[in-house]
């Protein structure tokens, strides 16, 4: 049977068919890549718009502002990065204090990966507290309660399992591994190479025994 196929208008295609996505996703990733690499305040808009070939007269066509690309970068980064908690935490298969030491290993791997150059998007944003729109900071909030929130779920599991003593508060724990990891990457960054990733990780876990 024959399909109904609405007529094409005059004017202006469609934003899809006008490539809208493909390089609105292009943009996302070249910020989340400066970011992690940069901040927030050290990375010029004219930066990522040459690194993709998009004029700068046409970033308002995609974002309405550069404080809601901003936005998007921090839920696009936060989101990638709940999915990699949840593939090492979550995995039932590992005992659960093992799962945070995998996790922690993987980290580490992929600093190597870029030379040690990118760190972590929130963490860098987290930095700049003081220039940054109060909606960053309110997002970036809620997404360190997020990752805390998941590790103390893991930890909680350690507990139960008889890795971590009964009486340790896990929550704690998992602030305290978050504002410790976030130091350490980085020093990592800056000094090119994984012992502060190494340090923290060999003083959190023996802190647990």
């Amino acid at each position: 049977m024959d399909t109904y196929t609405a007529p094409r208008r005059r004017g202006r295609p469609p934003k899809e068919l006008a490539g809208y996505s493909e390089t609105r996703e292009l943009l996302v990733r070249a910020g989340v890549v400066a970011l992690t690499e940069k901040g927030f305040s050290a990375t010029g808009l004219d930066e990522i718009l040459r690194s993709v070939n998009v004029p700068k007269g046409s970033f308002y066509h995609y974002f309405g502002s550069k404080e809601a690309f901003g936005l998007e970068l921090i839920d696009r980064y936060a989101m990638y990065f709940a999915r990699k908690l949840d593939q090492f935490l979550t995995d039932e298969s590992i005992s659960p204090l093992k799962r945070l030491q995998d996790f922690v290993s993987d980290a580490e791997a992929g600093m190597g990966r870029y030379g040690f150059r990118r760190g972590c998007l929130v963490g860098n944003l987290g930095q700049e507290m003081a220039v940054l729109p109060e909606a960053h900071r309110v997002r970036l909030r809620e997404v360190f309660a997020d990752w805390e929130a998941r590790t103390t779920k893991c930890l909680m599991e350690a507990q139960a399992a008889g890795e971590i003593a009964e009486g340790a508060d896990c929550s704690q724990l998992a602030a305290f591994f978050w504002i410790g990891w976030e130091g350490a990457v980085l020093r990592a960054k800056l000094e090119g190479g994984p012992e502060a990733l190494r340090t923290f990780a060999n003083v959190f876990f023996a802190a647990l025994g």
